[in-house]
């Protein structure tokens, strides 16, 4: 090992402050997909109260969070790369929580469109710096795992979300919360809101007492110009490598947001399965074979690279994407509820192996004073695509395509069939510039 190499290895936090930050802001990451997604358990008692439509709990579900939580991201990246990352977290998991409150005490579609903007604008401060925060807790080596751990957060959270949610939903009604003078008037879904969204404020303190680590220096030659501007250059400079991810990811993104918005809503609409028991079954699902499937993404993309793949951090995603196409088309097709809930199992896994690792790869090949900008993006496009038309791609096809309520699951089914492979074809166009990128990355150390 060079002595500079020596050096920079040492320059690395502890293992134990590393991962005390992982663990906070893998909290703060569960929390904010449980805000993000409990909404989608929450349709059909929406939908009855409000008079609105599945094209317009799609907005909710993507649009109203998606544009500003796209449009906040780049602006607040910007100020990761050069303030303080612990308090940008902290002031934006403050604000998503008490916007996740607000919407709980929505009287109309506008007002709760309103408040689910606030939520977007909230955790756009989390992930682009945390992304930054980690490639600086640690080394290379490990920052596959640690991304994949982080990642986790949206299995864990997004499983949470269905089983907490379920769970209130069905009791919230009848317990002491209502008696609360300014909460007895309000529906059982919005009291869900309110629940949820408290604790966030808890842990917004806690982000506080993360030490803030040193920045790693500058790699790949690039100039140590912080401005987005600067960032932008450097992406389009190796635009192959970045449009892979960034694409692939993308149209993941657009098939994975689907499934999580509109299978809770399936169950309950198609197989006649009541909210909480598609709460404690979905989310267990979700929660159990999503993290396992998460943290498997690190495992098999380190497996790959032990046979001499280098690319092995872009190659597992492009591989994942073709080994979700089947289950991700026959899943909401299958005749029963029990053969939904079965096939659920593999496809859920596989389509969170990718994200940790598709993480990874960004910040390995990306200087660090641009990383939570990359990160930005990806979370840009990814959210913007995914996030804003995923929700809305199943929902339309479901109003004024099918034309049926009851044709949800031949949506998600087309979703899938043509998603998949477009993201595969996207990650594998990339494979050679992102070796020679990472090769670049590589010698600089």
């Amino acid at each position: 090992m060079s002595e500079r190499s020596a050096l920079q290895k040492e320059s690395y936090p502890s293992r134990l402050t590393a991962n005390y930050a992982l663990a906070v802001l893998l909290l703060a990451y569960i929390f904010s997909f449980i805000d993000r997604q409990v909404l989608s358990l929450l349709v059909e008692p929406m939908k009855a109260d409000l008079g609105i439509t599945d094209f317009e709990v799609s907005l909710l579900q993507g649009m109203a969070f998606a544009l500003f939580y796209t449009l906040m991201g780049i602006p607040i990246a910007r100020l990761a790369d050069t303030r303080r990352r612990t308090v940008i977290i902290s002031i934006g998991i403050a604000l998503w929580s008490a916007m996740t409150c607000l919407c709980g005490l929505a009287k109309n579609y506008a007002s709760l469109f309103m408040a689910r903007v606030g939520v977007g604008v909230g955790e756009a401060a989390l992930s682009p710096a945390a992304y930054s925060m980690l490639a600086d807790l640690f080394p290379p080596s490990r920052l596959p795992q640690a991304m994949a751990i982080f990642s986790t957060g949206i299995t864990l959270g997004g499983g949470l979300a269905y089983l907490i949610g379920g769970t209130v939903l069905d009791t919230i009604g009848n317990s002491w919360v209502a008696s609360i003078p300014v909460f007895k008037n309000l529906e059982a879904w919005q009291l869900t809101f309110i629940v949820v969204g408290l604790p966030g404020l808890l842990i917004a303190i806690l982000t506080l007492t993360i030490p803030e680590p040193a920045r790693r220096q500058a790699t790949n030659g690039a100039t140590s110009d912080t401005s987005f501007r600067a960032t932008l250059a450097y992406l389009w400079l190796h635009r192959r490598a970045y449009a892979a991810l960034f694409g692939g990811v993308s149209l993941l993104s657009v098939f994975g947001y689907g499934l999580m918005s509109w299978y809770p809503s399936m169950f309950i609409r198609i197989h006649d399965v009541s909210a909480s028991e598609v709460g404690l079954k979905f989310g267990a699902t979700y929660l159990v074979f999503g993290s396992l499937g998460a943290l498997a993404g690190a495992w098999f993309a380190q497996g790959l690279a032990r046979r001499g793949y280098n690319d092995a951090n872009l190659r597992w995603p492009a591989i994942a994407s073709l080994l979700m196409l089947v289950p991700g088309v026959i899943t909401p097709l299958a005749g029963s509820a029990v053969a939904v809930f079965a096939i659920c199992v593999p496809l859920i896994f596989i389509q969170n192996s990718y994200f940790g690792v598709s993480l990874a790869a960004i910040q390995l090949i990306t200087p660090n004073h641009m990383r939570a900008q990359a990160g930005a993006v990806l979370l840009f496009l990814t959210n913007l695509i995914g996030l804003g038309l995923g929700p809305s791609v199943v929902a339309a096809l479901t109003d004024f395509v099918f034309a049926d309520p009851a044709s949800l699951p031949y949506s998600l089914a087309v979703v899938a069939a043509v998603f998949c492979p477009l993201a595969a074809m996207v990650f594998y166009s990339g494979l050679s510039s992102y070796r020679q990128l990472l090769a670049v990355n590589t010698q600089s150390h």
